[in-house]
């Protein structure tokens, strides 16, 4: 019997959620996860190594490295094909603030910190 998944920790919900080519007529859709989002945020945009998304995100290494490539497919469908990227769903649960697990990346992170200092 498989392991139960384990929820996905990400620091903050995305900004934007739909991207759209202009001008395209309905080529379909292609469904981001909030989750893959995350990884590819933490790995493509913060410059962490899959280990250190694993330990941001609280899931195992193999599993960053399965869903990154599962992001990056759906990614290069969506531009290849002028299909709509939407980010939804997923099971994740978003950060509260830092622990041990934050690599500084973490918004919420900034914010409590600065929070505490000026107290």
């Amino acid at each position: 019997m498989a392991r139960p998944a384990r929820r996905r920790r990400i620091c903050e919900l995305p900004a934007h959620v739909c991207f759209a080519p202009l001008g395209e007529k309905d080529a379909g859709e292609v469904i981001l996860t909030v989750d893959e989002y995350e990884i590819v945020r933490l790995i493509d945009y913060e410059h962490l190594t899959h280990a250190q998304c694993a330990g941001q995100m609280k899931i195992s290494r193999t599993t960053v490295t399965e869903s990154y490539e599962r992001a990056r497919q759906k990614i290069s469908d969506s531009l290849v094909n002028g299909k709509r990227l939407v980010i939804e769903g997923g099971d994740f649960t978003v950060c509260e603030g830092p622990d041990s697990a934050c690599l500084g990346v973490c918004p919420n992170r900034a914010e409590k910190t600065t929070a505490r200092k000026e107290e």
